[in-house]
């Protein structure tokens, strides 16, 4: 089974008491009902405009904070959950991407929480979540082109060895780590804070991995839960 080893500083344990999250490693196999995940974003749109989760107000004002804390600016650049689900608030509908990323959009959605989708074999290195000292590299883009930037002193990123992953915690993916449903080695990280019980996280990870298993059924996957005993 393929190993990936996330770790995390303490310094974010600090900075956002209670954090935790659900690691989720998979061996990918061909996409053999790709519409499970249609049908998961759609159900996840649905219950957005008709019945939202009681608790998902509270968790997104609670990653707000969190951004603030560290000196993003979450209206502009809010969570990666707060920003589908506005756009499903806007539309009423989340369009197509690709399977797997439809899947674990759809998560994000209904359940009011930030899912990293990754290429794993890109990697150079384990994933680890740090303070930023502004110097790492990450790539992204503008205007059709590929640009290279940096972080501010401070951010909170995602990276492995070579560079930036993901900027401002779950905000913006990078291009080198982008996942889709040809990867055969893939990773999830689904992020919560205490505004989300951890029941919901728990079953948040169940409906990912049910929901891959249906669209890939050969595939190999495990999941365990990172917390502020993991630093």
């Amino acid at each position: 089974m393929l190993s990936v080893d996330p770790s995390i500083d303490p310094a974010v344990f600090a900075l956002a008491p209670g954090f935790r999250a659900m690691s989720i490693v998979v061996e990918a196999a061909p996409v053999t009902c790709p519409e499970v995940a249609g049908q998961a974003l759609k159900r996840a749109c649905r219950q957005v405009l008709e019945q939202d989760v009681a608790w998902a107000d509270a968790h997104l004002a609670a990653w707000a904070e969190v951004f603030k804390a560290f000196g993003a600016k979450a209206k502009r650049t809010p969570c990666s959950a707060d920003a589908l689900r506005k756009r499903v608030l806007r539309d009423g509908v989340m369009p197509a991407i690709d399977p797997v990323v439809d899947l674990y959009n759809a998560i994000s959605i209904q359940y009011a929480l930030p899912v990293g989708g990754e290429n794993i074999a890109a990697y150079v290195g384990a994933p680890r979540l740090v303070i930023a000292d502004g110097s790492e590299s990450f790539d992204t883009v503008k205007e059709g082109e590929v640009v290279y930037e940096s972080p501010e002193p401070g951010e909170v990123i995602w990276r492995d060895d070579r560079g930036v992953t993901c900027r401002r915690w779950n905000w913006r993916q990078g291009v080198r780590t982008r996942l889709d449903a040809q990867a055969r080695q893939m990773w999830f990280i689904l992020e919560s804070l205490p505004a989300m019980p951890l029941a919901a996280l728990q079953q948040a990870s169940d409906d990912l991995i049910a929901g891959l298993q249906q669209m890939m059924p050969d595939a190999t996957i495990d999941a365990r839960l990172i917390d502020a005993s993991d630093a």
